[in-house]
């Protein structure tokens, strides 16, 4: 039980609770997250990235992020990215390398692969690599490199370190759609196909319920 956001109305804290304790957590917790650090965002346009992106920019990171598309990639451009390619491309590296000559400090990922494997070796000795448990392949790294998997925990003090994060970095939080409850079957077949741009949001109250409660809070 947490209190909502200021910054943000029930429909898009109801968006962002989950996901925003991962990526408050991968950001803040495990990787420590500095002032011009260079943060590499692996999975940036999903649920998770999207937030993520915003909480290392809010650090004063230098940040990239990915995106598999150009919609994909405008949107994390838009929330803040310092620069966004598609990891994908056959010199991903040399692009990833142009932008960060001196290596990458943190990444977090949020998806794995070859793709992922391959970006990898630009993280400096003695950065971080974080990834919340579930990415499959999972990460593998040098014992130079700190490598951390987490579940994001959810209680009083992880709440008050959300809100926090979300004031500080004047949160976003991407919706693609919002569907009635009844089609949620609809809805996690939509995300199984991947691609889903943001946050799909099941909606349980009717329309007129769900802005009361909304301005209620």
């Amino acid at each position: 039980m947490s209190l909502v956001p200021r910054r943000l109305d029930l429909l898009h804290a109801g968006a962002a609770t989950v996901t925003g304790l991962t990526a408050i957590q991968g950001i803040e917790v495990h990787l420590r997250v500095r002032a011009a650090d260079t943060v590499l965002v692996f999975g940036a346009s999903g649920a998770v990235g999207t937030l993520a992106v915003q909480f290392a920019k809010s650090y004063d990171a230098r940040v990239l992020g990915t995106g598999r598309d150009s919609e994909a990639k405008a949107l994390v451009k838009k929330l803040g990215a310092d620069f966004v390619f598609n990891p994908a491309d056959d010199d991903a590296v040399e692009q990833a390398r142009t932008f960060a000559p001196n290596g990458i400090d943190a990444v977090l990922a949020l998806a794995g692969g070859e793709s992922l494997r391959r970006l990898l070796a630009l993280v400096r000795r003695g950065g971080r690599v974080a990834y919340p448990n579930g990415v499959e392949p999972e990460p593998r790294t040098p014992r130079s490199i700190e490598l951390t998997s987490y579940d994001a925990q959810a209680g009083p003090r992880e709440f008050d370190r959300l809100n926090h994060a979300v004031d500080k970095a004047r949160l976003r939080v991407p919706i693609e759609g919002v569907r009635p409850l009844e089609e949620a079957s609809q809805a996690h077949e939509r995300i199984e196909k991947g691609h889903v741009i943001g946050r799909l949001v099941l909606k349980i109250r009717k329309e007129k319920e769900f802005r009361k409660a909304s301005k209620q809070n």
